[in-house]
């Protein structure tokens, strides 16, 4: 919008497309009656890698600084860690550079002026002696019912919660005081939050602040865009290939509007950016599948799509390419950007570093000594000896004579009858012997022997 605005132009762009705002008379007042600048701090826990729903609030923050607002953004690391572990401490302090990278790209993608544009890391002041005592008083008005409550749909819920899931609420309560605010922006998951911090600052002699919610855009696969669901979400990141692959495989059924990830993108997202980059209506244009089928399908507002949609006129098959374009050309300066900057491949390697591959060790078979090639194998020599790493195992001799001393055979008692039954029997007839084997010797034999 060109020149000065109005005050009512200014709140009707910072209430565009908002799915709910509470204490709406503080900002009124702040507007209108002190003629200030509005104040607003938006937090994100710097956990997994942001995606494309980050836009939803970029687009956001875009519309508060074209409407003359101070923009905080409270890169939460403490916050990160307490909900749940999900950013390991050591890695924490990368993950806030990270963001920091993510989300200056993407307001100056969106030709925004971030001058009045301040990042906040939350640990620089929430370790304070100050803020922890606050903290402290503020645990003694809230009872773990009430925080337990307000933490539900943004803490990870846990069979076993830790006791960080009821600090993570608070914090963000105090927040809003620390950071000196009119009011806090965020999802509407977090309203519970939000009127945890209506209801106890007032009680810890803190004024109340205003809060603003914009709606939650649902995931690829049909439920919430999550960073910590690969098939949920488009990385800032992914190449044209995988985008194009994953919105594809994404939930976008026919006639269907209410749930359609596919068209919430288009209404909070693709729209609004369009508008935002050339300074008046947003445009999303859906080319034809063929020549013949007739001119592109061109939306300049999302009642006619979602008319078009529900009549089967715009089809997922048409949808999704425009889609996949768009979402494509959208990345586009935040990845050249990227690419350019060293810093900030350094800073995501450390951030998330890829995950350790174990190498699989490998099974060493037991076959037994019997099979060729076997460590144990022994091999039979002409003259009676043997060879192989388990010669001494089985190795008697060389001859019958050393071969009985070893086996200390006629010392042994047999179950015959006398000691000197292996002897030789030399008064036999035509010089014959018996030769008799007993159970225990190395041969299948269980019976005298004639020679």
């Amino acid at each position: 919008m060109a020149g000065p605005m109005s005050a009512q132009d200014k709140l009707a762009l910072i209430y565009e497309n908002l799915h709910e705002k509470l204490k709406e008379e503080i900002i009124e007042d702040v507007i209108i009656r002190q003629d200030r600048s509005l104040k607003i701090y938006w937090g994100t826990a710097t956990t997994g890698r942001p995606h494309c729903g980050y836009f939803v609030p970029m687009v956001k923050l875009a519309h508060f600084l074209r409407a003359g607002c101070t923009i905080k953004i409270l890169l939460a690391d403490m916050h990160a860690f307490l909900d749940n572990l999900k950013a390991p401490i050591e890695l924490v302090k990368y993950r806030a550079e990270y963001y920091r990278f993510v989300i200056t790209s993407l307001l100056k993608s969106l030709n925004v002026p971030i001058d009045r544009l301040e990042v906040v890391l939350g640990s620089s002041y929430q370790l304070s002696a100050e803020y922890t005592m606050d903290l402290y008083r503020l645990c003694s008005v809230v009872s773990e019912h009430d925080a337990k409550k307000a933490g539900a749909e943004v803490v990870k819920q846990v069979a076993n919660p830790l006791l960080s899931g009821l600090i993570y609420p608070l914090m963000q309560t105090l927040d809003e005081q620390y950071l000196d605010v009119d009011a806090q922006f965020g999802g509407v998951d977090q309203r519970k939050i939000f009127t945890l911090a209506t209801e106890s600052l007032p009680k810890i002699n803190y004024k109340e602040r205003a809060h603003l919610m914009n709606p939650m855009v649902p995931g690829l696969s049909g439920g919430k865009m999550s960073a910590s669901d690969p098939d949920s979400k488009i990385d800032l990141l992914d190449p044209a290939a995988v985008i194009e692959k994953k919105l594809k495989k994404a939930h976008c059924a026919p006639k269907e509007v209410e749930g359609n990830g596919m068209i919430s993108f288009v209404e909070f997202v693709l729209l609004s950016v369009d508008a935002l980059k050339n300074g008046g209506k947003g445009r999303f244009v859906v080319e034809r599948r063929k020549p013949e089928d007739g001119e592109p399908l061109v939306y300049e507002d999302i009642a006619t799509l979602k008319e078009d949609y529900e009549a089967d006129k715009l089809t997922p098959q048409l949808m999704k390419p425009a889609i996949i374009k768009a979402v494509v050309n959208l990345l586009q300066p935040l990845q050249e950007e990227y690419q350019a900057s060293a810093e900030w491949q350094e800073i995501t390697n450390k951030a998330y570093p890829p995950p350790e591959t174990k190498k699989k060790e490998k099974k060493v078979k037991d076959r037994g000594t019997k099979f060729p090639g076997s460590k144990g194998v022994v091999e039979a020599k002409p003259d009676g000896h043997v060879e192989g790493e388990a010669k001494d195992q089985v190795n008697l001799g060389t001859g019958a004579a050393e071969a009985m001393e070893n086996l200390d055979i006629h010392k042994k008692a047999l179950p015959y009858h006398t000691d000197t039954l292996l002897e030789p029997i030399c008064d036999e007839p035509q010089g014959k012997r018996i030769i008799i084997t007993p159970p225990s010797m190395p041969f299948h034999l269980n019976r005298a022997q004639m020679e």
